[in-house]
């Protein structure tokens, strides 16, 4: 008899998190019913099977975009224990911030379902003037001209002294600021729209926004924001301010809705693209069911499939970490969006060596590539990084575009305990910015730091020592 063969395509191996303890476990990725999967055995816990993509061809697809990390110019903390143990960043970290979060307020005028920093009512630890020194020094000497800072909460509109903290960063060699808010002061106070169009160019909204219907938004907000929403668009559009949709996903209930919310942020003068974030299983969302869990594959799959003129072609990962974060780049011409990246030619963009995309046929296309295909295409300065690219494609002509021309759609997942990966989190390159001199990737802070470095620092302030953490 012939022997008998396995229901599964054994891949490789990676180490995720037992979905019960949070210890690091050895992993399968196996490849099943078209689908991608985890296969974790925790000694105490036993084997778990986790669906990490629905995509095989775009999960094999991201290793082709793998590029060289950037490293920052300087790490706060030591290899001692491993990842994920040695967080701060340490040397092992394969990828300097291109993102960096400021955390100005633990408070915030919603309590969300699905917040990953269990914020609420009433928390206040509003961060000091002294604070937000101390932050962006650790920022600064670890990047030098960081690309891109958002600062966030809670809800950093509550903070009392918000345009302080924003002209203070906005004075710095900070490339571009953002402000990542819930809109509901925008909403309610014309006036705060007007003092940020004072700090323009180079700033943006980063404006939640996860549905078009009121019992998605009663689903993962708690409450129907639409009114809201709208009336802080307006403001907005009003000043012409930058503007990123953002928008959490969560599988049955505002998933189906994805290429509709597109259609809708085309509409706006002031939007300049819509970001997609599968919901993360950490904070108040810890403990989720698996029902409600959605990956980046599926969210792609359903903006290529929805009525836009994003393609297949035109969504691809993002090199700096293609594996959690994919993004589609267009123009606006008029009433439509023209894709940028479908213009690339597929045998240039995927003719790289050691993991590496390289033009060796048009030297100014591959600079101009990684310079638009990173985070901090997510600013003015990409208009000259646009001309450049366009000007290798002789189907646009590209004289007069600014960055009121930018669109761009963008898929952000975050790890959590489901489809963590070792190799993966290693490029991270959203992080947070702590007043304890420590920088931390966005999954594992979630995951393991927030809560302890947070208690230790109220218990005692100048006890910053998180080596401990997190918990073997």
């Amino acid at each position: 008899m012939p022997p008998k063969a396995r229901p599964y395509l054994f891949y490789g191996h990676t180490q995720s998190l037992c979905e019960v303890c949070l210890a690091v476990v050895p992993t399968k990725i196996l490849f099943q019913h078209d689908k991608v999967y985890y296969q974790k055995r925790c000694l105490e816990h036993g084997v778990q099977k986790t669906l990490v993509s629905t995509d095989i061809a775009y999960f094999k697809r991201c290793k082709e975009y793998l590029k060289p990390g950037d490293m920052p110019e300087r790490f706060q903390s030591e290899v001692q224990r491993g990842c994920p143990h040695d967080c701060g960043l340490c040397p092992d970290h394969e990828q300097h911030s291109c993102l960096a979060l400021f955390e100005i307020i633990d408070e915030c005028n919603m309590h969300c379902p699905v917040c990953f920093a269990n914020s609420a009512p009433k928390l206040g630890n509003a961060r000091s003037l002294d604070d937000i020194e101390k932050m962006l020094a650790t920022l600064l000497a670890s990047e030098q001209q960081p690309d891109l800072v958002q600062v966030s909460g809670g809800e950093p509109t509550l903070h009392p002294q918000l345009m302080d903290i924003l002209r203070r960063l906005k004075a710095s060699p900070i490339r571009h600021l953002m402000l990542n808010t819930n809109g509901i002061r925008l909403a309610r106070d014309p006036q705060l729209a007007a003092d940020l169009a004072t700090l323009k160019p180079g700033f943006e909204v980063y404006l939640q926004f996860d549905s078009l219907q009121a019992a998605a938004l009663q689903n993962i907000r708690g409450q129907d924001m639409r009114n809201i929403r709208q009336q802080a668009l307006e403001q907005l559009e009003k000043h012409n301010i930058s503007t990123t949709l953002v928008c959490v996903i969560r599988k049955g209930v505002n998933d189906a809705e994805i290429g509709e919310l597109i259609q809708f942020a085309q509409q706006w003068r002031c939007v300049r693209g819509i970001t997609f974030q599968p919901v993360q299983d950490a904070g108040r969302n810890d403990n989720a069911t698996p029902d409600q869990r959605i990956t980046l594959s599926e969210i792609r799959t359903r903006i290529i499939e929805a009525d836009n003129p994003f393609s297949d072609a035109d969504m691809i990962p993002l090199p700096c970490h293609p594996e959690n974060i994919c993004i589609g780049y267009g123009i606006k011409l008029g009433d439509k969006i023209l894709p940028v990246t479908g213009l690339l030619p597929r045998e240039e963009l995927l003719q790289g060596v050691n993991n590496t995309i390289t033009f060796e046929k048009s030297p100014a296309l591959q600079a101009a590539f990684f310079k638009l295909f990173s985070l901090d295409a997510c600013s003015e300065r990409t208009t000259d990084n646009l001309q450049t690219l366009l000007c290798c494609l002789p189907r646009i002509q590209s004289e007069g575009l600014s960055y009121d021309n930018v669109f761009r759609i963008v898929v952000m997942g975050f790890m959590d305990k489901y489809d963590f990966d070792l190799g993966s989190v290693k490029r991270s390159c959203t992080h947070f910015v702590e007043p304890n001199g420590k920088i931390y990737p966005f999954e594992t802070w979630n995951l393991f730091y927030r809560d302890k470095v947070r208690q230790t620092t109220k218990d005692n302030p100048r006890h910053t020592d998180e080596s401990r953490y997190p918990d073997d």
